[in-house]
């Protein structure tokens, strides 16, 4: 069997963690913060004071190019154009930004690598702030079993930093090349999750600038409500200009497996059975066309660590009891760091082939274990590749008792599962688009009513009453941080939170 089907969930690290993550609706109502949010957040003014800014390490741009930048992302539908982009040359100035808006009535949004999908770190007449630049993506040595980075910082340079020491993040999202701040903004989850939870459960410690403009240190033990308002709280309360990760002992070699099944079944089953016995360091799966075309078949993906973080993978044991087709299954061993960025390859050749240009209203979703098999069924079953288009699903297990992080939304379920229709169409098919994002909210609707959650990166329509539905029992906990650590309401409003 070839590797190929790998290589075709490039786009899968990105659904893990946009810079900023979730979704307003459709293209009309896009703009509908801007004209339903009352105070002094507003949409900004177009002849906002940016003459008058306080004196700033880095620089504020407004030419043509940076703002047509900054009003497109990496699904390319939605287009929010910003008065200005602030490209900070260090926190102080991301600090002195935010407090010019809040007296200026003007909003606010980070920008990390521009990986959302619907528009979400965009603003419409305010100011962008790009975390990307050298001030917020430095990563210092790392300390005992900790490094503390940049909001700005990419996970692969995370990831080349701490193995120079024989260290590494726990989790990583499928894609390297997404900014820490972004995934700490929405979860993180990948193939690691179902052992070390989510990568928003791997923070120690955050430095966050509020939306008042305060630059505040936060954890588990300081200031942790603002620690709990912040990790996967959607930007709602304060932009992060530092984390500080838990790391654990790296591996040096991967052994990759890839298991071919015939049933949804029966490769749900085995799926359940790896995550509950914990027999890999990562498992994922995906659902590709057979030569019909329907979604049928199926590819358990899984991983296990070689030296030094533990013994030589011994094959029959790792495999045993599992019902995949043995014919068609393939191994091979990776350096670690080439299994991280194994994407890497078939990137290029999407940007090479013009396919990251495409538009992406992805649909992400969270089902719970129990109705896993019919919910998953049912969605796979009125899928097309028409409906997909060059991009991927993804269908792999969670363990409900890892994520611990109270604003990432997860069913009520031992063992929920990650759903991604990671669709893919040309960005002027506008009629494409609109079918795939209604297509997008039938889904979440049809898996909300048996408690499932959207996993917040994608494309699904959503409003006000959406967000309040999603967050559950966590949402008092966030109104009252929004309104004490943003209390102008300035902070992303491309999320359609508030």
């Amino acid at each position: 069997m070839s590797m190929e089907p790998t290589r075709r969930h490039a786009l899968h690290g990105l659904a893990a963690t946009a810079a900023a993550v979730t979704v307003v609706g459709f293209d009309p109502a896009a703009r509908a913060w801007a004209t339903e949010r009352p105070g002094p957040g507003g949409t900004g003014s177009p002849d906002a004071p940016f003459d008058e800014v306080p004196p700033l390490d880095g620089e504020l741009v407004t030419d043509p190019a940076s703002l047509a930048a900054a009003a497109d992302d990496y699904g390319h539908t939605v287009h929010r154009t910003p008065a200005a982009v602030l490209r900070p040359g260090s926190v102080a100035d991301v600090v002195a930004m935010v407090r010019f808006c809040g007296e200026h009535g003007i909003p606010v949004a980070p920008r990390g690598e521009g990986h959302a999908t619907h528009g979400q770190a965009q603003v419409d007449g305010g100011l962008v702030i790009a975390t990307s630049t050298e001030a917020l993506s430095r990563v210092e040595r790392p300390v005992r079993d900790t490094v503390t980075v940049g909001a700005g910082a990419r996970w692969s340079t995370v990831a080349k930093a701490t193995l120079e020491l024989g260290l590494t993040p726990p989790v990583f999202t499928d894609y390297l090349e997404l900014s820490v701040g972004g995934t700490v903004s929405v979860g993180g989850l990948g193939g690691q999750t179902h052992r070390h939870g989510a990568q928003v459960d791997t923070v120690a410690e955050l430095r966050v600038v509020t939306g008042a403009g305060e630059l505040v240190r936060c954890s588990a033990t300081r200031h942790a409500d603002l620690f709990d308002a912040v990790r996967a709280g959607l930007g709602q309360c304060a932009i992060v200009v530092g984390v500080t990760l838990r790391l654990v002992r790296a591996p040096e070699t991967v052994r990759h497996y890839l298991l071919p099944y015939a049933d949804l079944p029966t490769f749900l089953a085995d799926q359940r059975l790896l995550a509950e016995e914990r027999r890999f360091a990562y498992v994922e799966g995906q659902v590709v066309p057979d030569d019909t075309g329907a979604f049928r078949t199926y590819l358990l993906e899984a991983v296990a660590y070689g030296p030094p973080a533990g013994p030589v993978p011994d094959d029959a044991a790792l495999l045993r009891g599992l019902r995949h087709d043995p014919a068609g299954a393939v191994v091979e061993d990776l350096d670690y760091y080439a299994f991280l960025d194994r994407l890497a390859e078939s990137v290029e050749q999407q940007k090479e082939a013009g396919l990251w240009d495409d538009a992406h209203p992805w649909l992400n979703l969270l089902l719970p274990g129990d109705a896993v098999e019919e919910l998953a069924g049912g969605l796979l079953d009125g899928l097309t590749p028409e409906d997909v288009g060059p991009g991927v699903v993804l269908l792999y297990p969670l363990v409900r008792a890892r994520l611990r992080t109270p604003l990432l939304r997860v069913p009520d379920d031992p063992m929920p599962y990650l759903m991604a229709v990671l669709r893919s169409c040309p960005p002027e098919d506008r009629a494409t688009v609109d079918r795939m994002l209604a297509a997008n909210r039938a889904a979440y609707e049809t898996v909300r009513a048996r408690g499932g959650k959207q996993y917040p990166v994608g494309s699904v329509p959503f409003r006000r009453a959406d967000w309040r539905d999603h967050f559950g029992d966590a949402w008092p906990r966030l109104k009252q941080a929004r309104r004490r650590y943003d209390p102008r309401g300035l902070l992303v409003p491309g999320q359609g939170v508030f």
